[in-house]
């Protein structure tokens, strides 16, 4: 399905954009509120100093990623791997670590 063009400052409300594919856009500064982008799929995507507030990532998987300087704040790591490890794990391994030697 082709996207209707739309003016930079126009905003787009109440649509259903279902099936459709973006190709080299330039969404710069854009804001998504109440979307939908469940299996969703993004590649080569730049989201570079993106803000992301009250999500849901269950099940998503992020490979290939340059995820330097990413911070993740107030967030429930139940099940969360990176590189298949348990992120539960990791955070209690390190603050028993820093417990020790603050001791």
């Amino acid at each position: 399905m082709m996207c209707p063009m739309l003016h930079p400052s126009r905003r787009s409300e109440n649509e259903d954009l279902t099936d459709s594919e973006f190709s080299n856009v330039r969404l710069a500064s854009a804001r998504f509120l109440n979307v939908d982008l469940t299996n969703a799929q993004f590649s080569d995507v730049s989201l570079a100093r993106a803000r992301f507030e009250d999500i849901n990532l269950e099940g998503a998987v992020i490979s290939n990623a340059n995820c330097s300087n990413l911070r993740i704040a107030n967030a429930n790591y139940e099940g969360m791997r990176i590189d298949g490890i348990l992120v539960s794990e990791l955070l209690r391994a390190y603050r028993d670590e820093r417990q020790r030697a603050d001791g």
